[in-house]
């Protein structure tokens, strides 16, 4: 069996929401790293999650002391070297939290705050140093494995490693290609659009709500939405010209008028400028189609997959013909794995949509037109299935990328663990003997 990470944080943030506000915990120190304690009530936040995700609590009960453990040493090395972490950072990530339980809640913002019976920004207050330390403890590790590297030498070893019966089985993997048809977007529609960033940009003009809260929850370019909105570092050429011009005339750290480009409406903020390179975030939102547009998209779609199977359209000609997809469009169609760089993707790998639509389909078989959620708005899909291969033990000419990662995370782990075992030497660490007996991976009480 391929190791799996060998400490995942899992800190329940928020936990009276877990708990719920009536289920109160004797508490009392059950373990101290350095000059941070670990309470029983800690653990008990943490079993009780465990338990409402099907597992048995007694099974993972030191599991998460240690992790609970780990985090205290790694905030412990955050104080001795002085880590900070901005306060706008941490107001960003509180702002996201926020934002996700208010999501799961039938009225939003209002039951939360009803449910705490505190205002927003007390509820921040309550939360700032938890959310604080949890990134302080997040950079440090990051910090341990930042330098590691896996070799071809190393991956190689590693795969060896792995006795016959315990080499895991690689599901199969398909080859297809697709056709993808955009529905006409009305001005009204646009307007629409226009009208809901300009709503949530005056919000953050005012200060009700961080850039980075907004992008993560509205914007719909998904890649930089699970960063905050962060686009990283660009250069002249690098985005639409709609975007690059905007980049540029924008002062740093303010908010961009609304502007327009193929993707839909954009607003940006831009952070840093080196030269003609220029570092921040944006929010956009993708323009949405009337129901009437998405009906004639759907039509049009099925008619060329008509001709297709009746032999009339070359499945070739029809992608060069009626696909919007430019990234497939000069590859017949096919859809090329992002992460392996092949043609060959893994079922899982698909998202849900598709491969509900594919799953049944036999070799050079089309699947109905679907619709979809595109990086822009909605779509229609057709889809062909070009081949399919058997599940198999992995191996490293078929799978490669896959060892690699896994190659990758076990050095991280060994360099997590070498630091860990290096400074258990010179931190204070008292555990209650309650817990004394439990098997941990780490020795943090000395054995004689």
């Amino acid at each position: 069996m391929i190791n799996k990470t060998l400490i995942t944080f899992s800190i329940v943030i928020f936990n009276l929401i877990v708990l719920g506000q009536n289920n109160k915990i004797v508490d009392r120190v059950i373990a101290v790293v350095g000059d941070n304690p670990i309470l029983l009530s800690d653990v008990e936040e943490q079993k009780l999650q465990a338990y409402q995700q099907g597992l048995d609590p007694k099974d993972v009960e030191c599991e998460i002391l240690e992790e609970l453990m780990l985090e205290k040493l790694l905030l412990h090395q955050a104080e001795i070297d002085s880590v900070e972490i901005p306060e706008a950072q941490v107001n960003a990530e509180l702002d996201q939290r926020i934002q996700y339980f208010a999501s799961q809640m039938p009225n939003g913002i209002e039951d939360l705050v009803k449910f705490y019976e505190k205002s927003i920004q007390e509820i921040k207050d309550e939360f700032y140093t938890q959310i604080e330390n949890r990134m302080k403890t997040q950079e440090v590790q990051s910090g341990i494995t930042a330098d590691v590297r896996v070799s071809p030498k190393e991956v190689k070893a590693f795969y060896k490693s792995f006795p016959e019966d315990s080499i895991p089985l690689v599901g199969s993997k398909i080859e297809i290609a697709q056709i993808i048809m955009n529905p006409i977007i009305t001005d009204k529609e646009k307007e629409a659009i226009k009208n809901e960033l300009e709503a949530l940009r005056t919000k953050i003009v005012k200060g009700d709500l961080s850039f980075e809260a907004a992008a993560k929850f509205n914007s719909c370019d998904k890649g930089s939405a699970e960063k905050n909105g962060d686009f990283g570092w660009v250069g002249r050429g690098q985005f639409v010209p709609e975007f690059e011009a905007m980049a540029y005339m924008t002062p740093i750290d303010t908010v961009s008028p609304v502007f327009e480009s193929q993707y839909g409406f954009h607003i940006l903020r831009i952070e840093k400028r080196r030269g003609e390179q220029f570092y921040g975030r944006h929010i956009l939102l993708c323009t949405k189609p009337s129901f009437e547009q998405l009906t004639l998209t759907k039509k049009r779609l099925d008619s060329v997959r008509t001709q297709i199977i009746a032999g009339n359209l070359e499945w070739e000609k029809a992608v060069e013909m009626f696909s919007d997809d430019d990234f497939t469009k000069a590859t017949k169609g096919i859809v090329y794995n992002q992460n392996s760089g092949t043609s060959l993707i893994a079922m899982e790998e698909l998202d849900p949509v598709t491969f509900q639509q594919i799953e049944g389909l036999k070799i050079e078989e089309l699947s109905k037109a679907f619709l979809f959620e595109t990086y822009d708005g909605q779509s229609y899909k057709l889809v062909k299935l070009n081949k399919r291969t058997p599940p198999h033990k992995a191996n490293l000419d078929d799978d490669y990328q896959m060892i690699q990662k896994f190659a990758l995370a076990d050095n991280q782990n060994k360099a997590l663990t070498k630091w860990v075992n290096t400074k258990l030497i010179d931190v204070y660490i008292r555990l209650e003997e309650d817990y004394q007996g439990c098997d941990f991976h780490f020795e943090w009480i000395k054995k004689n």
